[in-house]
């Protein structure tokens, strides 16, 4: 299954992206300057959330194009229980 984000897409993506990488910058600086623990752990805490939503935005564009290609029988071979379970794997690697 290849993932093919429109503009719009790829451009929230990337954002989100762009912001956790700034964002785990910001932590290990933080670190590096013997910050509040609490701080840190807040910062981290939004990293792993920008990731997590990058990931499901990424996830649900992928099942919006199965379930299309499914629909409309294009489905490169792959029937759709092992469709289903690949993305099952998917979503619970971000859970």
């Amino acid at each position: 299954m290849q993932l093919d984000l429109a503009a719009a897409e790829l451009k929230a993506v990337l954002n989100r992206l762009r912001r956790a990488q700034g964002q785990i910058a910001g932590v290990i600086r933080m670190i590096e300057e013997g910050r509040d623990c609490e701080e840190v752990v807040t910062q981290l805490a939004a990293a792993s959330r920008a990731l997590d939503r990058a990931g499901f935005a990424i996830i649900a564009t992928g099942l919006q194009q199965c379930l299309t290609e499914a629909e409309d029988g294009h489905a490169d071979g792959e029937d759709r229980e092992a469709m289903r379970a690949r993305l099952e794997k998917l979503f619970l690697s971000l859970a």
